[in-house]
């Protein structure tokens, strides 16, 4: 049989699974665009409808707020600098070796307490001088003053010579003023022996120190031993624009306790409560700002000296006023206006005078009465007449964990389908030539070895 010619058995086979392979991939095509269309309805279920601006459109969500009365503060703000009320750069007083020193730096120190030791021993030597000259001349004008006496006596008889008399009366008074020059050097002496021990002049935190031991030191020395630096109390700089002063001072004048507030730089932390203590004697040409001080206990040593700080200053406060939220405070033509919630679901719009704003709350002085319903939350799609449906502020954060829930389900869904539609539709479509190729390569073997 000629080699050349084809056996039908073979040909046969491959031209039979062509078809099975092509329905094979037009069913998995037809599977995925099923898929697909079920994720696009989904996802078409899950979005949230838009909301139309027609007065025939469906009600809006949206949440409520009641007006109420309450307290509400007039407060200034401002930055400001934190200030020790005491700080002690501690320097010794005469010369000498350092000894001693007795203190940790960070150590807690009263006033009184031993800070260092210089080398007393020269001072020693020169109080025990100054007593020994001091002992000297009281000696002589000892002497001195029993001769005047003796010499008093003599002169009443005519026996000495009246210049005699008025020569020892001046060596008293000399002897009289070396003894008291002595005694002075004495004195004199002793202090410096007792600036041999450094003490702490204020009550305060001892901080880094400067000057190692056996250093001679020297009252000229810049830096000193240390620096103790007070904590408690410790006060607060900061600085208000000169418009403000007028009703500072009056408050002040009025004997009022002026509460003041510090807070880290974000604003958002309290470090520590306060009150004004006074402000400065002069305007500030340049900057047209008033310096205060305000001082805090500092118990908890939140404050540190130099550290900045934002500054809440309470000047008044306006008892029974008619307060709200600052979310519902909408601003366009009518001006300053909220949305007002009526009886029957629908909402107003109406124009409101606002006072102070203390924090999240406002003082509303006209155009709402306690009692009324506003609009605090979804008001960004609202207008005159608009239907409504009351919702918690705790639905809102339901419904957008449920959302983000969804979208994240529904994500996963989309990645997991196609990754698998794609390896399964791979391994189909792979798998089938292979097969077939190595059907046909099979049957020409056999074909050749017939």
């Amino acid at each position: 049989m000629d080699q050349h010619v084809k056996d039908p058995s073979i040909v046969a086979p491959e031209q039979t699974k062509r078809p099975s392979r092509w329905r094979g991939f037009l069913t998995g095509c037809l599977v995925l665009a099923v898929l697909a269309g079920i994720v696009w309805w989904t996802r078409q279920q899950a979005a949230p409808p838009q909301a139309g601006g027609g007065r025939n459109a469906g009600p809006m969500s949206i949440v409520p707020e009641t007006i109420g009365k309450g307290d509400i503060g007039v407060s200034l703000n401002a930055l400001g600098t934190v200030t020790s009320l005491a700080t002690a750069t501690i320097r010794s007083q005469i010369s000498g070796y350092l000894m001693k020193i007795d203190f940790k730096e960070g150590d807690e120190v009263k006033k009184g307490d031993l800070i260092a030791e210089i080398d007393s021993r020269p001072y020693e030597a020169t109080l025990a001088q100054a007593k020994g000259t001091l002992a000297r001349d009281e000696a002589q004008l000892k002497g001195a003053q029993v001769d005047l006496t003796r010499y008093q006596g003599l002169a009443t008889q005519n026996a000495v010579p009246h210049q005699t008399l008025d020569t020892q009366v001046a060596l008293v008074a000399q002897y009289q003023g070396t003894v008291e020059a002595d005694r002075a050097a004495v004195k004199s002496a002793e202090v410096n022996l007792q600036y041999c021990h450094i003490v702490s002049p204020i009550n305060g935190r001892v901080g880094l120190r400067q000057v190692d031991l056996g250093n001679y030191v020297t009252p000229g020395d810049t830096n000193g031993l240390v620096v103790i630096t007070q904590l408690e109390p410790i006060s607060v700089l900061f600085t208000l624009p000169e418009d403000n002063l007028q009703a500072v001072a009056k408050r002040l004048k009025e004997g009022a306790v002026l509460p003041t507030a510090a807070y880290d730089r974000s604003g958002a932390n309290k470090l520590a409560e306060g009150s004004l203590q006074t402000f400065d004697s002069q305007i500030d040409a340049t900057t047209g700002t008033i310096k205060l001080r305000a001082q805090f206990e500092n118990e908890k040593r939140t404050l540190y000296p130099n550290q900045f700080v934002n500054i809440r200053l309470l000047l008044d406060t306006h008892k029974d006023a008619t307060t709200m939220s600052t979310a519902g405070i909408q601003r366009g033509v009518p001006g300053t206006f909220v949305y007002l919630v009526n009886a029957d679901s629908t909402v107003s719009v109406r124009p409101v005078k606002i006072g102070v704003t203390d924090g999240d709350r406002v003082e509303v002085l006209s155009g709402l009465v306690p009692g009324d319903r506003i609009v605090i939350d979804g008001a960004d799609k609202l207008r005159e007449g608009a239907k409504v449906v009351v919702r918690s502020a705790g639905d809102t954060t339901n419904a957008a964990a449920a959302a983000k829930g969804a979208a994240n389900g529904a994500a996963k869904g989309d990645a997991k389908g196609d990754v698998r539609g794609d390896v399964k539709g791979d391994s189909k479509d792979g798998a089938d030539p292979d097969k077939a190729g190595g059907g046909n390569h099979k049957r020409s073997e056999d074909g050749q070895k017939k």
